[in-house]
């Protein structure tokens, strides 16, 4: 992981940390947004400071929040949280045959800071995963880098939101800022027919879906868009077959 000097001294570290640097703002806003509003839902400071630190994903956070102060039981909690964070499933394996073949610990690492914007950005620069041993270490230097902006935007700015909760007025918007920077890096990954469909379905379902609880309607945006592109993309050889022959 970026804790080992070989990756910090890698080319490839450095071009990941650059390449996020022009997200960090955004996740930071977002952040900040995050550790206010853990704060004044009722969460005490160190529980906020521990949750901040220690749950790297904000979604589940802001989820898991108002059930943790209704005194909901821990596996309504959990079960909020691994639905929310399901996504986490599909880029893990996407990601396996990049990390394969690291060490467990290493790979626990990289479960655990890998985010969904420097998954984005890694998979955008590797389309496909390096065979020999000089390429594995410019993707995993690339990646560690990538994910130590995007933590260190996430966690400093959370910690602030937490302690600062009381003196920063929701009135300023900060989630938006979040927002506005996800859908810029959607945008820029519409690159295709596919992808648009995808993310149109995927946005009018989580729409329509707002009411569910747990978070669910996240669960099934993803899902029906999955499906339904899957469904698209096994009509597309029949329809160019003619073509070809």
């Amino acid at each position: 992981m970026f804790f080992q000097s070989a990756n910090f001294r890698h080319p490839e570290f450095r071009v990941g940390m650059r390449d996020f640097q022009r997200l960090a703002p955004g996740i930071a806003a977002w952040g900040l947004m995050t550790g206010v509003a853990m704060v004044k839902s009722g969460l005490g400071v160190a529980e906020s400071l521990l949750m901040a630190v220690l749950v790297f994903a904000g979604s589940a956070q802001l989820a898991a929040t108002p059930l943790i102060i209704a005194g909901a039981p821990v596996w309504v909690i959990l079960a909020t949280g691994f639905c929310v964070n399901l996504r986490f499933v599909v880029f893990s394996l996407h990601l396996r045959p990049y990390l394969a073949h690291l060490p467990l610990w290493e790979r626990v690492c990289h479960g655990y800071f890998t985010a969904d914007l420097s998954y984005v950005l890694f998979t955008r620069r590797f389309a496909h995963p390096a065979t020999d041993p000089a390429g594995r270490k410019a993707q995993e230097a690339y990646l560690a880098g990538n994910d130590l902006v995007n933590w260190c935007s996430w966690v400093g700015a959370s910690v602030v939101g937490v302690v600062l909760a009381n003196f920063i007025p929701q009135a300023w918007g900060l989630g938006f800022a979040g927002i506005l920077c996800l859908i810029g890096i959607l945008s820029s990954l519409a690159s295709t027919r596919m992808r648009v469909v995808s993310a149109t379905v995927a946005g009018a379902v989580g729409v329509v879906a707002y009411g569910l609880p747990l978070k669910l309607n996240i669960l099934l945006a993803i899902g029906v868009a999955v499906i339904l592109c899957l469904g698209l993309e096994r009509l597309q050889p029949a329809q160019k077959a003619p073509a070809t022959l």
